[in-house]
């Protein structure tokens, strides 16, 4: 088994699919009306095909409570990097508000980012050592 689609509650699709394509960089892989307002839109990172993330319409009083807060204060995820660096720097110029700049840490070069409804990111460079 494997995981295959991760939900992010977003206000508006259109928005979430311009600031994950547009500012993030990934891809969209889907985006299919099904009935009424709900669509099936999906995107990934470019180099990743296995995994999506899936956006759902905060169409709710509970999930609208959860907007930004999908892992609470903690990181939602993890977006690995070959070089932090240059990444932060091209995320940052598109607006993308990052907390702090690259540090080197023991696992590797980390700085926390937020998506356009505060979800928090860590975006890592990982160190391997020999």
């Amino acid at each position: 088994m494997k995981i295959g689609h991760i939900t992010i509650l977003v206000k508006n699709f259109d928005k979430a699919i311009t600031f994950y394509v547009e500012k993030m960089g990934f891809l969209k892989r889907q985006d299919t009306k099904l009935w009424g307002d709900m669509r099936w839109v999906t995107v990934s990172p470019k180099d990743q095909l296995d995994l999506e993330l899936t956006f759902v319409l905060a169409d709710t009083e509970e999930k609208v409570k959860a907007l930004g807060k999908q892992a609470g204060d903690h990181a939602l995820f993890t977006l690995e990097t070959d070089d932090c660096k240059p990444d932060y720097e091209a995320m940052k110029a598109k607006g993308i508000k990052f907390y702090g700049e690259p540090t080197k840490q023991m696992w590797g070069t980390e700085v926390v980012f937020e998506d356009l409804y505060g979800n928090l990111y860590d975006l890592v460079q990982r160190e391997f050592s020999q």
